[in-house]
C-alpha cells in the first residue's frame, strides 16, 4: 500500500512539473511511464493498471491548457480525448504487469524479465496511444494537417514520423531507469 501511494505521488509530481515531460515541437516525451512500469513489475498487473489510470487521468488534465496538442484534441472531441488519454495508459500498466509475470515463468526470459517488462511498458504506451489516436482522430482536419506537414502519405508513415523519436527516448529511459528502480525495490521488498 505504501509503495503504491509513493508511486502515485511520483506520477502526480512528474505530471505537474517539468520532470515528467520533455516538450518537443510536436508531442511531449513522457517519462511518467517509468513509475507505471516500476509499479507493474514490483506490485503486479492490478497496480500497473491503477498507476496507468492515474497517468492517463493526469494526461487528460494536461489537455486543459497545459498541452497544446491535448487542448486541440479536447476541442475536437472531449470524450474521445478522455479515451485516448486514459485507456491506453491503463492497458499499458496492466499488460506490463502480466508480461512480467509471463517472462518470469518462461525459462530463457526469466533472467531478463525485469528489463524486458520495463522495455515493453513504453512501447505498449506508444502503441496503444497512437492506435487510439489514429482510431478516433486520424480523419480530423487537425491530424491530417499534422500528417501533411510531416509528409506522411499513410497512417503507418504518420505514426512513425510523429512518434518515432519520442518512442525511442521513452523506451530507453524506462529501460534504464525503470529497470534500476524496479530491481532496487524488489530487493528492498524481499527484506
Amino acid at each position: 500500500m505504501v509503495e503504491m501511494a509513493l508511486l502515485i505521488a511520483v506520477i502526480l509530481i512528474m505530471a505537474f512539473t517539468p520532470i515528467g515531460y520533455i516538450r518537443t515541437l510536436g508531442l511531449e516525451i513522457t517519462l511518467i511511464v517509468v513509475p507505471v512500469a516500476v509499479g507493474a513489475v514490483t506490485l503486479g498487473p492490478a497496480a500497473g493498471a491503477a498507476l496507468g489510470a492515474v497517468f492517463g487521468i493526469t494526461s487528460f488534465i494536461q489537455c486543459f491548457g497545459m498541452s497544446p496538442f491535448g487542448a486541440a484534441l479536447l476541442g475536437i472531441n472531449p470524450i474521445y480525448t478522455l479515451i485516448v488519454c486514459v485507456l491506453p495508459r491503463t492497458l499499458m500498466g496492466w499488460l506490463t504487469g502480466l508480461l512480467y509475470k509471463g517472462f518470469i515463468k518462461c525459462g530463457p526470459l526469466k533472467k531478463g524479465a525485469l528489463a524486458l517488462a520495463n522495455l515493453c511498458c513504453p512501447l505498449l504506451n506508444t502503441f496503444f496511444f497512437m492506435g487510439t489516436l489514429v482510431l478516433f482522430f486520424y480523419q480530423t482536419d487537425y491530424i491530417q494537417g499534422i500528417a501533411a506537414g510531416l509528409g506522411a502519405g499513410n497512417v503507418l508513415m504518420f505514426i512513425v514520423l510523429f512518434v518515432g523519436l519520442n518512442g525511442l527516448v521513452e523506451a530507453a529511459a524506462c529501460f534504464v531507469a525503470g529497470s534500476a528502480v524496479s530491481q532496487a525495490l524488489k530487493r528492498v521488498m524481499k527484506h
